[in-house]
């Protein structure tokens, strides 16, 4: 394989004041191309329409004012026409005074821009207030740091001040063409006894980064409930609890159960491996790392880095619908102090791409059937604990230092500097 250069852009610049890194992250979306660059006053640049064969960035932008804490984008399929084109919308968590914001812009695939809806509609969720002039407040306090996932049709948000996990689902009706109208039913809360440090949504699965352990909740069983047509929306029902503990959905009084549950409730952790330190007195102690990252490679499998820079390979024995979800983790050979961790987010291809940065100067790429391999082939090796091997297939070197990376494609990636944005494609 040949690398080469494909693209240098030139970075927005959103003030003049600081001399410090412009830009500090990136985000994309594959199916609409669409790209995110958050500043370092947390202000947000949108492209609709991304290509490394661009020689500059699209002149057609969205600015999302600062503040913003977290985003993510969301895809939204039909339920009437589930092989439609989905709709994309950027969601932008942010805080509002003591409260939490959230900002939504969909995609307009004609007139290639961003757009903010003209309402949102959050039904009789007392917590969830639409301002025209804002967006949907959340009333919860914001604290110190709010991190937001996505996926199709629902988002998680996590609150470390609030030690909460919402669960929310967004629609744009079916008869609403145009997208003026959104729905946001908050469809579960999870209220963390312990902190997560990263949380992802992806293949109906909840993935909660915690210290030492992922935990797994599969995303159906949260956001079902349990539905009960009523009249009265005051009456009590045969469980015990008020129907005002029900979110309204639809026209036709149909109520549906917000799940309130413990982290620790009705759900599977799976501890890291291989990290410990010996003691004499205790053979082994384990060592406090946080899961930082998760990416999805598969629908049962998912690439994990801890704050160690170790990466380390969560395969699931079953998708956790209707059946207890079980799995192990498995450590990668260490490569390098792992900082930066880009996989295509589209796993629809055969062979996943997978890049991984030092945080400094150089990138390395493998294939993720490389890494399965090379843990079955450790796991057969009798005892004899035979070193593994993960081949690597390319490396870049970057003349700046790498901020963040993400993949475009199978084979081609963006890499963020200190002042620029490269384009690498392999050929």
């Amino acid at each position: 394989m040949v690398i080469f250069e494909a693209s240098n852009f030139t970075l927005p610049t959103p003030s003049s004041l600081s001399s410090l890194p412009l830009t500090t992250s990136l985000s994309f979306e594959p199916s609409s191309l669409s790209l995110s660059l958050t500043h370092f006053d947390s202000s947000i640049s949108l492209y609709p329409s991304f290509s490394i064969s661009d020689s500059t960035l699209p002149q057609s932008q969205t600015l999302i004012p600062s503040p913003s804490s977290s985003s993510a984008f969301l895809l939204l399929r039909r339920h009437r026409s589930p092989d439609s084109t989905p709709r994309v919308v950027f969601i932008v968590a942010g805080p509002h005074r003591s409260f939490i914001l959230l900002r939504f812009y969909i995609l307009n695939t004609i007139g290639n821009v961003f757009y903010r809806p003209k309402s949102v509609f959050c039904g009789d969720c007392k917590d969830l207030r639409f301002e025209p002039n804002l967006g949907v407040l959340v009333n919860s306090k914001h604290g110190v740091s709010i991190k937001v996932s996505g996926s199709v049709n629902y988002f998680a948000m996590y609150s470390v001040s609030s030690a909460k996990v919402w669960i929310f689902a967004l629609k744009i009706d079916d008869d609403d063409d145009d997208g003026e109208v959104v729905r946001l039913m908050r469809c579960a809360v999870i209220e963390c006894l312990r902190p997560v440090w990263s949380v992802s949504v992806s293949f109906g699965m909840l993935l909660l980064g915690e210290e030492n352990g992922v935990r797994v909740f599969g995303l159906r069983r949260l956001v079902k409930g349990k539905v009960k047509k009523v009249r009265n929306f005051n009456s009590k029902v045969p469980n015990g609890g008020s129907v005002r503990d029900y979110g309204k959905n639809g026209k036709h009084g149909v109520a549906v159960k917000q799940a309130n549950v413990k982290q620790n409730e009705g759900v599977c952790f799976m501890a890291l491996k291989g990290k410990g330190v010996e003691t004499k007195s205790i053979s082994k102690v384990p060592i406090s790392v946080k899961v930082i990252s998760i990416q999805a490679l598969s629908q049962r499998m998912f690439l994990i880095l801890d704050s160690d820079g170790d990466l380390h390979l969560l395969s699931l024995s079953n998708s956790g619908i209707g059946v207890d979800i079980t799995g192990h983790v498995r450590q990668l050979p260490h490569i390098m102090n792992v900082q930066n961790l880009a996989v295509l987010p589209d796993v629809s291809t055969m062979s996943q791409i997978v890049w991984i940065s030092d945080g400094c100067h150089s990138v390395y790429l493998f294939n993720a059937t490389d890494v399965e391999n090379a843990l079955n082939e450790a796991d057969g090796d009798d005892g004899d604990k035979k070193l593994m091997h993960l081949p690597v297939n390319q490396v870049l070197f970057s003349g700046e230092k790498i901020q963040d990376i993400i993949c475009l494609a199978s084979n081609s990636i963006l890499i963020l500097g200190q002042g620029s944005l490269y384009a690498y494609a392999i050929s």
